[in-house]
């Protein structure tokens, strides 16, 4: 009845003319809840230049000072001798870090990877007690490491303008350590992506190639030290964020077990989710700079400042042990297809290890696809993507996010309806719709314990074989700017190790030769679908990008993992051993 009363009010002219009303105070309504968004991203923007150009200016004052410093030498140095040189005072801390300020600015102009410059590290440099590990050495931050008078935005406009009130706990123990945080890097918004992009800042470029993503979450961080800008970095991992920028800009990163590092004092978007383990871990141009830097984090200051990291300090007798190992390996997980520049790197150092003496056995995790589309996506999506959400309220959203925004919009029930008419014609994606949906309370306690009996499962198949330590492959080369989004499926050689909260590290081992471009020609991918497309065509282009190899142990065997990293790093890129 009342349609039958409004229908010819709205009919004709009058009508046209109320749709258009309708519109124009919709359009008004968006512009202006905008608005918001729009001063911040001016405000973020403002604040990078500025920072950059005290960088530049403190630079310079320091070059004019000392015009004998050989940068390109100090430069060069890897992080153990660079320590050794300031800790007996052949170089100053002062020359370590307006060096390297100088070379994160210049390498910033073409890859913007740096948000803010950390003022205070000039400060810094007259407390750093001399006896630390890591002393005189400048560090860089990804930007979710809260760090007293700043901001950690996440690309968020929600976070722009709101400093943090006091140093994260690893900050903390950074500067007890003598190490100098002097930079906060780029990161993709959210977090939640494996691309580097957000409106307060814009989008980070790969080192090696500028049309192709450095990576993430961690993305700034692998950028900057792949381009040389910084000798140690700190990122944070729940999915393959520190691993993904460092096999895509060249350089090593380690995962550590989940409560390894403390996270107290670290920026998210969803407080509370514990199904899926995120991580602290460090980055840096070769295995011995991860092992000094978790070597220099567990210690009794870290242990003091948060209680709830177990104290266990770094085992060197483990890290230096020269016993054969009994590696378990795979050159597929049967879910992303390896390129061939992967499975020939697999292959390579499989083959490396073996002529070194350790001994290769054939192993794979059981029932990757459910521990990737029903318990990972499970436990990071289990309220239905609502915290999630909240962050984006006003603001714009990051083309590198791809879908993900809009698939979490939809009621439940629609999410069930395309996972259904999905399922016959692409059902990875079927699955991840099917899992990406609010649970009662039971039903994510029965999901959380379906990750324990899972985690033992995969322990007792790993000591049925009386494995060491599992060489897998892990994705590369880097893919094109704005594909990680559109990709999906592919962090499942990442993502099952923070299920599993497995440590895993990354090192890289050879580069994308000419042959392995041809061969990519013929890549179809195991599905064919929308993911293994993106794949595909986002790999393209790629000859002379760096791929890596990933290294995993069990919980708390860090150490083990790291000895294991440096044996394939000795084996397959001797150039970056000591001399």
């Amino acid at each position: 009845m009342v349609l039958d009363v409004l229908w010819p009010a709205l009919s004709g002219t009058s009508g046209a003319a109320l749709a258009c009303c309708f519109v124009a105070a919709a359009v008004a309504l968006r512009w202006s809840g905008r608005r918001t968004a729009r001063g911040a991203v001016t405000r973020a923007r403002r604040r990078q230049r500025a920072a950059l150009d005290t960088m530049d200016k403190a630079a310079q004052r320091f070059r004019l000072q000392n015009p004998d410093l050989d940068s390109e030498a100090l430069l060069a140095l890897p992080l153990p001798e660079l320590v050794q040189k300031l800790h007996s005072g052949e170089l100053s801390p002062e020359a370590v870090l307006f060096t390297y300020v100088g070379k994160a600015w210049e390498v910033n102009k073409g890859i913007n990877c740096v948000t803010t410059y950390l003022t205070d590290c000039e400060n810094q440099l007259s407390q750093a007690p001399k006896q630390g590990l890591l002393y005189g050495v400048p560090v860089s931050l990804k930007e979710c490491f809260s760090y007293k008078g700043q901001d950690s935005t996440l690309g968020l406009s929600l976070n722009e303008g709101v400093p943090a009130e006091w140093d994260s706990v690893v900050v903390q123990v950074l500067k007890l350590q003598g190490a100098v945080p002097f930079v906060h890097t780029n990161v993709p918004q959210s977090m939640f992506s494996f691309d580097c992009s957000n409106p307060l800042f814009g989008r980070t470029m790969n080192p090696w190639k500028s049309s192709k993503s450095p990576g993430g979450s961690s993305g700034g961080e692998g950028a900057l030290i792949g381009a040389g800008g910084s000798p140690l970095g700190l990122g944070t991992d729940i999915g393959g964020s520190i691993r993904f920028p460092s096999s895509f800009c060249g350089i090593c990163g380690l995962k550590p077990t989940g409560n390894r590092l403390s996270k107290s004092g670290l920026k998210g978007c969803v407080y509370g989710q514990v199904a899926v383990q995120l991580s602290v871990g460090p980055m840096a141009r070769d295995v011995e700079s991860l092992a000094l830097c978790l070597r220099a984090l567990l210690c009794e200051d870290m242990f003091r400042l948060d209680p709830t990291v177990p104290p266990l300090p770094f085992r060197e007798e483990v890290y230096r042990s020269s016993q054969p190992l009994r590696v378990g390996y795979y050159e597929t997980d049967k879910y992303t297809m390896p390129t061939p520049a992967m499975k020939r790197a697999l292959l390579e150092t499989k083959q490396s290890l073996e002529a070194a003496g350790h001994t290769l056995i054939p192993f794979l995790p059981s029932n990757i696809p459910h521990a990737l589309e029903t318990l990972s996506t499970g436990g990071l999506f289990s309220d239905g993507g609502h915290s999630f959400l909240q962050n984006f309220k006003g603001d714009f959203v990051d083309p590198c996010l791809g879908d993900l925004i809009p698939i979490l919009k939809l009621p439940t029930w629609i999410k069930e309806l395309l996972a259904f008419l999905l399922k016959p014609l692409l059902p990875r994606l079927s699955a991840f719709l099917r899992n990406m949906k609010s649970r009662s309370a039971g039903k994510l306690w029965e999901l959380q314990h379906e990750i324990e009996v899972y985690r033992h499962s995969v322990i007792a198949q790993w000591k049925a074989l009386e494995l060491d330590v599992l060489l897998t492959p892990m994705l590369g080369p880097a893919l094109d700017s704005n594909s990680p989004g559109r990709a999906t499926g592919a962090v499942s050689y990442t993502l099952l190790y923070n299920c599993l909260d497995f440590p895993a590290g990354v090192v890289p081992v050879t580069t994308v030769t000419a042959e392995d471009e041809a061969q990519m020609d013929h890549y179809q991918g195991y599905f064919g679908d929308i993911w293994d497309k993106v794949l595909k065509k986002g790999m393209k282009k790629s000859v002379g990008l760096p791929v890596a190899v990933q290294c995993v142990a069990l919980p708390w065997q860090e150490e083990l993992c790291l000895r294991f990293m440096r044996e394939v790093e000795r084996l397959m890129t001797p150039e970056k051993q000591p001399s």
